[in-house]
């Protein structure tokens, strides 16, 4: 018997997919070509700390694709555009990309090769500490991002991704403690954050409701069958 075709893409999602990596890889790329006239020139645009400049840039795009990433499913509801959920890995994914570059950048820029002070850095910087859980709880999810994983971890799936809540939140509370002063940046992420997880809870609480308002008719139904 022959193989089923596989079903072809149709091309504005090929197209949606193509500007999703090419607006993802900007920031990267902006900051990379300042990192070069930087240390070419010392002219990058980079501020007095470029250090910092770069881990904050690296940052702030991780958890703004990580916003994204959990906006899809309400424009998808929103929308009725079932295609938007093939976007939500590829975000996702960029968003491990940017934090993992994030820590990287620490690592080597602040840190300069002395790996071993991160431990001691996680257990007195209480900020440094959600930051590393929260990247520490990404790399399952972007391990298990694949269709195979899907398939052989089946519902439990469903269930391990949904610690992308809980890492989101993290990531905003690194970001409100590093900020320390002027919190308006972080305050409109937790507010964004806030939006995105009460309209999950909405929709879930009238689930509930509307459940538990059709087992009465549900039982009735079942007690009149002869």
């Amino acid at each position: 018997m022959a193989a089923p075709a596989r079903r072809k893409t149709p091309p504005t999602v090929l197209a949606a997919k193509a500007a999703v990596h090419a607006l993802a890889l900007v920031p990267a790329a902006i900051l990379a070509w300042q990192i070069r006239q930087e240390w070419l020139t010392g002219s990058g645009g980079l501020g007095a700390d470029p250090v910092a400049e770069i881990e904050h840039r690296l940052g702030t795009w991780a958890l703004r694709l990580l916003l994204l990433t959990l906006a899809i499913t309400p424009l998808r509801q929103l929308t009725g555009l079932a295609s938007l959920l093939r976007l939500r890995r590829m975000l996702g994914l960029y968003a491990f990309f940017y934090a993992t570059l994030h820590l990287a950048a620490y690592l080597v820029l602040d840190l300069r090769g002395y790996w071993a002070l991160v431990f001691e850095e996680i257990i007195e910087r209480p900020y440094i500490t959600v930051g590393f859980a929260a990247w520490l709880l990404l790399v399952p999810l972007a391990v298990t991002s694949t269709q195979a994983a899907m398939r052989r971890l089946g519902r439990r799936w469903g269930q391990l991704h949904q610690l992308v809540y809980l890492i989101a939140a993290l990531a905003v509370l690194h970001f409100w403690w590093i900020v320390k002063s002027d919190v308006r940046e972080p305050l409109l992420y937790a507010g964004i954050l806030a939006v995105l997880l009460g309209w999950r809870a909405a929709r879930a609480w009238r689930r509930r409701r509307a459940a538990a308002a059709n087992a009465p008719a549900s039982r009735a139904g079942a007690q009149r069958v002869p």
